[in-house]
């Protein structure tokens, strides 16, 4: 578990996101357990505190649940819910603002399609 701190957003965050990462790429199996707040708090050298509310996060979302008296686990289906959560972002970061900018320039659907394509190949 690495965790390069962005300044510019709120640890507790990242740490959502670095745990949501983690199922996404499997290395987080539906049903497994999650590492505690406290193991986070110690690896990442922050507040447990602030682990505990980025790990909350998940648990309001229905990602995580919690054992009583065991811990927090990994929710059936919550890679397929995290996997279309982060499509709707990608498409709102970056395919909209993309579709923006070549809007701007002139660049036609075609002409975009063709880049991508000239991209897949790269």
């Amino acid at each position: 578990m690495t965790l390069i701190i962005d300044d510019s957003r709120p640890i507790f965050v990242q740490i959502a996101e670095r745990i949501e990462d983690d199922i996404i790429q499997g290395r987080l199996p539906e049903e497994s357990q999650v590492p505690s707040k406290n193991e986070f708090a110690s690896f990442y050298q922050i507040n447990p505190a602030t682990a505990a509310k980025g790990v909350n996060l998940l648990v309001d979302e229905g990602i995580l649940y919690k054992k009583r008296g065991i811990g927090m686990f990994v929710a059936t289906g919550a890679r397929a819910v995290l996997v279309e959560k982060r499509k709707e972002q990608f498409f709102e970061q970056y395919v909209v603002t993309m579709m923006r900018e070549a809007e701007k320039l002139g660049i036609s659907a075609d002409q975009l399609t063709e880049m991508i394509r000239r991209g897949e190949a790269k």
